[in-house]
């Protein structure tokens, strides 16, 4: 299970790298999309992945914290998703706006075809 969250989490930092570096701002806006999900992801890597564990409640004085699920990295990737979702949006209105302004979408304003 581990091997195959490093490979999706080391696969979306690859291409959120790779789209990251396009000369079109939706290519630079997609790469950044997917390194959030990398990032995503490897935040709840570190919470320990446990797939049977209850949730923090404990009954009683005595239990082993260790056998519950942590819940911060849980709140932290709700946190990550709302905010790179609003940063998705106003860079969708950067985007719109610069193509207008401009006439192209490129990341430095310069077409490549002429």
């Amino acid at each position: 299970m581990e091997i195959v969250l490093a490979l999706a989490i080391g696969t979306l930092t690859a291409s959120g790298l790779w789209l990251l570096f396009r000369p079109r701002t939706f290519q630079v806006i997609l790469g950044l999309s997917l390194l959030a999900y990398a990032v995503n992801l490897f935040i709840l890597a570190a919470g320990r992945i446990r797939t049977d564990a209850p949730p923090v409640v404990a009954r009683d004085a005595a239990s082993d914290p260790a056998l519950y699920a942590d819940p911060l990295p849980q709140a932290l990737v709700l946190t990550a998703i709302v905010i790179s979702f609003a940063t998705t949006a106003l860079l969708l209105v950067v985007l719109l706006a610069s193509r207008g302004l401009t006439g192209t979408d490129h990341v430095d304003g310069e077409d490549g075809d002429q």
